[in-house]
Order: C-alpha cells, then sequence, then structure tokens
C-alpha cells in the first residue's frame, strides 16, 4: 500500500499544496527536520505524513512528548536506563532512540525540555550517539530526529529559554505548518474527512453537513485550528438525532463568530465601490471623460488620477 494510502493530508488549499511539495522534499533526507506552527494545525499529522513517505516508512515511529513528562521521566524515555540507574529503576529499559533503529523519532513540544535535557539532546545531534542513563555503553543512533514545537524559538533563544547552538542544530530543515485561516480552501473538506470517521465512531450515519452549517465552518477563523474544528463537529454528532448537523447543533459563540465574519465577507472597500463607480460611468459614457467626472462630482484632472490609480482604460 503507497504512503499515501495509508496516511492523508488534505490539501485543497494552495498553502497546504506547497506544504505537501515541501514534505516530499524532505521525506528521504535523514537531516533533522524542525516543524513549527500554531497548537492544533497537525504537527504530528504531518511528521507522521513524512515518514511514510520516505525510505524510514516501514521502521519504528516513535513519538515522546516534551511537555506532558517530567524532565527525568523524557530522558529515561529517550535514552533508556540501566537497573539501579535512579530510585524506582528495577531493571534495564531501552530508551525510543534505541528502539527505534532506522526509524524516526518525533520531539513533541521541544522547547518544554530544560536545560539539562537540552544539553544532552545536543550531544546526541552532534555525535549520533549516547548512553542509557546509568550506564557506560556508547550507542549509535541511526534514526532521524524530528522536532515539533508551537513556540517561536528564534524568540526563546533571545529570552534565554532555549539553547541557540541546539536551535541550529534542529534547525537544519525547517517546515511551518500554516493556521487554518491560512488555507481556508482545506476547511470544508477538512470538515467532511474528519466527520466521516465521527460517523462511524458515534453511530450516526446521517450526520451531515447541511449547506447552513458549511456556510458556517467556512466563515469561522478557527483559532483552535483542526483540533478545535473537529471537537466542534464531534460536539454537533454527538448533539445531533442523527440527521444532518445544522448551525444550531454547533456552539453559540461559533455561531457568533461565523455569522460575522459571513456577514463581512460581503462587504467592500470603500476603494473597491470607488473604483467600480468609476468603470461603469467610464463605460456608460464612452469613456468621455469630461461628461463622466461631471456625473461623479469630481474634477477632470482627479478622474485620470483615478483611471490611472485603478488600471482602467
Amino acid at each position: 500500500m503507497a504512503p499515501s494510502e495509508r496516511l492523508t493530508w488534505i490539501a485543497e488549499d494552495p498553502a497546504s499544496q506547497r506544504l505537501l511539495e515541501l514534505a516530499k522534499k524532505v521525506a528521504d533526507a535523514s537531516a533533522t527536520l524542525l516543524i513549527s506552527g500554531e497548537s492544533g494545525t497537525g504537527k504530528d499529522h504531518f511528521a507522521r505524513y513524512i515518514h511514510e513517505l520516505g525510505p524510514r516508512r516501514d521502521a519504528p515511529y516513535l513519538k515522546i512528548d516534551c511537555a506532558s513528562l517530567p524532565p527525568h521521566l523524557v530522558e529515561s524515555e529517550l535514552f533508556g536506563h540501566e537497573r539501579g540507574a535512579f530510585t524506582g529503576a528495577v531493571e534495564r529499559k531501552l530508551g525510543r532512540l534505541e528502539m527505534a533503529g532506522a526509524g524516526t523519532i518525533v520531539l513533541d513540544e521541544v522547547a518544554a525540555l530544560d536545560a539539562a535535557t537540552q544539553a544532552k539532546l545536543l550531544r546526541v545531534l552532534q555525535e549520533r550517539s549516547f548512553e542509557r542513563l546509568g550506564g557506560t555503553e556508547t550507542l549509535r543512533i541511526a534514526a532521524r530526529l524530528i522536532a515539533l514545537t508551537n513556540t517561536d524559538l528564534p524568540a526563546a533563544v533571545a529570552a534565554g529559554g532555549f539553547r541557540e547552538d541546539l536551535y541550529f542544530r534542529l534547525n537544519v530543515l525547517n517546515i511551518v505548518v500554516p493556521p487554518l485561516r491560512q488555507r481556508p480552501a482545506d476547511i470544508l473538506p477538512l470538515a467532511e474527512h474528519l466527520l466521516g470517521t465521527l460517523r462511524v465512531v458515534h453511530g450516526r450515519p446521517g450526520a451531515t453537513l447541511s449547506e447552513a452549517s458549511r456556510r458556517l465552518l467556512a466563515a469561522y477563523s478557527w483559532p483552535g485550528n483542526i483540533r478545535e474544528l473537529r471537537n466542534v463537529l464531534e460536539r454537533a454528532v454527538v448533539f445531533s438525532e442523527g440527521g444532518p448537523l445544522e448551525p444550531a447543533n454547533f456552539p453559540e459563540a461559533l455561531r457568533a463568530a461565523g455569522g460575522e465574519a459571513a456577514a463581512l465577507s460581503g462587504l467592500r472597500s470603500l476603494e473597491e465601490i470607488e473604483r467600480e463607480a468609476i468603470a461603469a460611468t467610464l463605460e456608460a459614457t464612452h469613456y468621455g471623460i469630461s461628461r463622466a467626472a461631471e456625473i461623479l462630482g469630481i474634477s477632470r484632472k482627479t478622474l485620470l488620477e483615478k483611471r490611472k490609480k485603478y488600471g482602467l482604460k
């Protein structure tokens, strides 16, 4: 089965299509990859997509959540430990660097690592080797490392919260996953894709999107990105009666914000209105400048300037 069949990345929007082009370019590389972007944009999913596109697709894909684990557990998960390395270490444990083999290791929210672990990770990246906690045997690394973050790492470096040398080591290849509001053409295809899964999970085969709901979802800015979209859809499916999802099935906050956005989307700027008025008047007067200026209530000179400004014939 082809990688793209095992894992999908919805890419109807040009911004997402450019993202897929980058994924294809970096998939075969062994260099460290840094994937950044707002929370909920799908960075982990995108990392997995890159893994399955490349030659490591049949090797392990292992992830460590740096934000949720205490520092000593992050080190143990990453490097493994020998028996007696610390209190509670009753037997040897292999770390992800060892278990991954020639696969991929993902450090989720790498900015959450404390200073000591950052220093050890830097050494790993420099030397491509490590020792288990409490051990002396040096082990070589064959896996590729992908770091994920929703933190502005250059700002964290400037503030002293993240090592500059580690940042440069991680930033060999860098891909930024755009927020959902910057890839609006993906919103409805993503919603349909997510809804397909949720219908099965919750036993709601009739849970489809009405036209009004589609307009509502498309008009919303999605500050929580794909995670928020999935949560909103799941809530609507759970509280629906099994039929098409209507705006009333969605949270009030989304209906209010989406309704306002939909209303505003139909408005035009003053420049757009002015350009349209000048173009229509020129056409109606067969481009008689003096007559058009008189109708518009402006001078001939002003009309010529605006005609040039708006690129009108």
